[in-house]
């Protein structure tokens, strides 16, 4: 029987579950997924085996743990500093800290994009941790380390827990965890979650609901705070917008900023770069002629200056703060599965007069993952838009799908056909 077949499919562990029958049916299935053969899908919740295809597709490999530190020393405590979850910190310190010292846990608080800023609790528990880079400034996003409570929770947005050999990770198979996101009252955007990891029994239900309340308890927090604040909590978060053929534009604390083409390349590539570029790297990717670096680091100059201090970290040079983009919006829709979304999101190709060697390749990364989705989907609809659009005009596979998705008796039919039978023409298919 199915474990999510009498209860809640975010939960991990039922009260009356067999743990070690359960971890050895969820081992054989991560094991069946990994090595290729036919997934026994009834041992694996359907959230854990979406994010573990979301894993492979991110390029997770599940036997070498990729979690960096993105920030660390002073950099980290700046940073640290001016996030909003700094607010809730005392409240979960007084709900889950204190006593998690005392039971062998750990609880962690993300920002959005799952970089860890706080972890705390037993000392012990803390150090066997590092094995697996659960330390503070690491990245646990699900894209940098496959799935996992937090990256996962805010993957979906939603809360969630994984036990034991849920993880995509076998590095994390010892561990379990329950994690949900927070969210600013105001807006309703992500600022981060809140996540308790420890043994197996962190994947039973009710501690899946001491996290829902404690983020009830902070969220409410925030909203009191922002009843004596005159305008919204500050943020690092930004977004910037670089599809299609308007002129790139960075949004800041509300605040719209034309960019010039080489400063949206450049904070395109280090959104794409978490982990940093050195000048030599950045070079190169911004032009193949290779730039001399000496223009780069002037140009980063003027991009830390339009960031502000804290918005640039250097050595190697990376983002200090939360840039959303709109081709993340597009490439979580289709890791989603939910091809209307990316293509409503896809307002055309990443900078199109970009000939930067990065952003090329980007383009074609992102233009090519949203045609196979619409080709595997084979909408009429989503084809009709496709084919309209500037990089769906001529594709022929397009619009052979488009034609094959169409009543054979219907006027529109016949129009496409004539329309693919042009198109063949054209190029000498």
């Amino acid at each position: 029987m199915s474990t999510t077949a009498h209860g809640n499919p975010w939960v991990a562990v039922r009260p009356d579950e067999d743990l070690a029958q359960l971890a050895r049916r969820v081992s054989c299935a991560h094991r069946s997924f990994i090595e290729g053969e036919r997934l026994p899908t009834d041992p694996v919740r359907p959230v854990v085996l979406d994010s573990w295809r979301r894993s492979r597709s991110s390029g997770v490999d599940p036997d070498r743990f990729g979690a960096g530190v993105d920030l660390d020393g002073i950099e980290l405590q700046r940073y640290r500093a001016t996030h909003p979850t700094a607010l809730i910190r005392p409240v979960v310190r007084k709900l889950l800290v204190e006593d998690a010292a005392d039971a062998g846990l750990l609880v962690a608080i993300s920002d959005a994009e799952g970089r860890l800023l706080w972890v705390e609790g037993d000392s012990k528990v803390k150090d066997r941790a590092l094995g697996m880079n659960f330390v503070e400034g690491a990245d646990w996003s699900e894209g940098r380390v496959g799935t996992n409570a937090p990256g996962t929770a805010l993957a979906l947005d939603h809360h969630v827990q994984i036990f034991g050999a849920e993880h995509f990770s076998r590095v994390v198979h010892e561990w379990s965890c329950s994690a949900a996101p927070v969210h600013d009252p105001r807006s309703g955007r992500i600022i981060g979650a809140i996540d308790i990891t420890g043994g197996p029994r962190v994947a039973a239900p009710e501690v899946l609901s001491l996290i829902r309340a404690t983020v009830s308890a902070a969220e409410s927090e925030l909203r009191l705070l922002m009843l004596d604040a005159p305008k919204p909590l500050a943020s690092t978060t930004a977004r910037l917008e670089v599809l299609g053929p308007a002129r790139p534009t960075l949004i800041r604390d509300g605040e719209r900023i034309r960019l010039s083409q080489r400063h949206a390349e450049i904070l395109l590539l280090l959104a794409n770069f978490q982990e940093g570029l050195s000048a030599d790297h950045l070079a190169m990717l911004l032009d193949e002629s290779e730039l001399d670096p000496v223009t780069v680091r002037a140009e980063m100059s003027r991009v830390r200056k339009m960031l502000g201090a804290n918005g640039l970290g250097s050595r190697p040079y990376r983002l200090l703060m939360d840039l959303d983009t709109d081709v993340d919006q597009v490439r979580r829709a289709l890791a989603h599965g939910d091809t209307s979304a990316a293509l409503r999101a896809y307002a055309g190709p990443i900078l199109p007069r970009s000939l930067a060697p990065g952003i090329t390749e980007l383009r074609v990364e992102l233009r090519g993952r949203l045609r196979a989705a619409l080709l595997t989907a084979g909408d009429r609809r989503l084809l009709a838009r496709w084919t309209d659009s500037v990089d769906g005009r001529e594709d022929v596979a397009a619009w052979t799908a488009y034609l094959a998705s169409l009543d054979r008796q219907s006027s529109l039919y016949a129009q496409v056909k004539t329309q693919l039978r042009l198109l063949d023409r054209k190029l000498g298919i």
